[in-house]
């Protein structure tokens, strides 16, 4: 018999856990970020997989003396190297690189504390006079970083364990069903198949006994002390796509499930990363579910779709500066660079 989900059970974490699950769009204000005229510039590079994010990244780094600072979920993770396509150890000679192979895989590492880590370094590169750039396309850790996001209860692994089993279980439309119930203000705002989001908006509606759509009301509080340029690469829909088969196909290539079979040994199933796009098909090939050749279609499918939602994200930041074309394209680089001298 199934256990109640219920939240009786004390977090195991003494850390406030911030996050979000999604928020009507913010209004359009980058002027609200500065403490005057002379707050330090921060250049954000945003845009869907495979857009080329790192090589704008590294080009602007180069320019203006920049360090950079990961805004991707599984980058931030050790060991996971080929399916996360990270900067290579040429690149990041390169320009100071932060939050890459900084959090253990078997750690959960939410938006909030994402947030809050970041946010003090990006204090330290200020205060060093170098121009601080944000390189994802992690939407929910960017948001966290820039507008904030609500202060949530109290993690408790117990509780979120048990959601994450019923979710493998039964399906994540099944956690969704009883989101609905709990809040269907929330329900409309997340979509049924992602997991993470749902699983959290379940885990805070039990934990708080109060729904996610309350706590999104109440405010939340937004980076303070820099003025914010959003770069947002938009290259054309099916090249982009073009692109993102190659690079999956790349993947498997040099090494994704060999790379996929020595990280299960290590850390065994319960590593989060491997939860991810492409690991989770390599996974599915050592696990006898899918061959090569199935895996790797599935792969460059969700990738795609992945690239779609990012870009829907992307489309609700505010004053986006969108450039047309990849981050590789010196025509890019020029105009991004143009930007950035404009906004100094």
């Amino acid at each position: 018999m199934e256990r109640p989900l219920t939240a009786e059970s004390k977090p195991n974490s003494q850390k406030k856990i911030s996050q979000e699950t999604g928020t009507p769009k913010p209004e359009p204000s980058d002027a609200r970020f500065a403490e005057g005229a002379r707050a330090p510039l921060l250049v954000v590079v945003l845009g869907p997989t495979a857009s080329g994010k790192t090589a704008l990244a590294l080009a602007l780094a180069r320019q203006f003396g920049g360090e950079i600072v990961n805004c991707d979920s599984v980058a931030m993770y050790r060991d996971f190297e080929i399916g996360t396509a990270k900067p290579t150890r040429e690149e990041r000679a390169e320009a100071p690189h932060h939050l890459l192979d900084s959090a253990d895989p078997l750690v959960t590492v939410t938006a909030g504390e994402y947030a809050r880590e970041a946010r003090q370094i990006l204090r330290e590169i200020a205060a060093r006079k170098h121009l601080p750039i944000v390189s994802g396309g992690t939407g929910l850790y960017l948001r966290a970083l820039l507008e904030g996001l609500f202060a949530g209860p109290l993690g408790s692994e117990e509780l979120r364990g048990r959601l994450r089993e019923r979710a493998e279980r039964r399906g994540t439309v099944y956690l969704h069903r009883i989101l609905r119930r709990l809040d269907a203000a929330a329900a409309e705002r997340i979509h049924a198949n992602d997991a993470p989001k749902v699983i959290r908006a379940v885990e805070v509606c039990l934990a708080s006994q109060r729904t996610m759509t309350e706590l999104w009301q109440e405010g939340r509080e937004p980076l303070t002390g820099f003025r914010i340029l959003r770069l947002g690469l938009n290259p054309e829909r099916e090249v982009l796509y073009a692109r993102i088969n190659r690079r999956a196909k790349k993947m498997f290539e040099e090494g994704l499930v060999a790379e996929t079979e020595a990280l299960l040994a290590k850390y065994g199933a319960a590593a989060r990363p491997l939860a991810s796009l492409g690991y989770k098909q390599a996974v599915q090939v050592l696990r006898g579910e899918l061959d090569r050749e199935a895996a790797l279609v599935a792969a460059q499918q969700a990738h795609r779709n992945y690239a779609k939602r990012q870009m829907t994200w992307f489309r609700r930041e505010p004053d986006v500066h969108w450039l047309a074309g990849f981050g590789d394209d010196s025509a890019v680089q020029a105009a991004a660079e143009e930007r950035i001298r404009l906004a100094q």
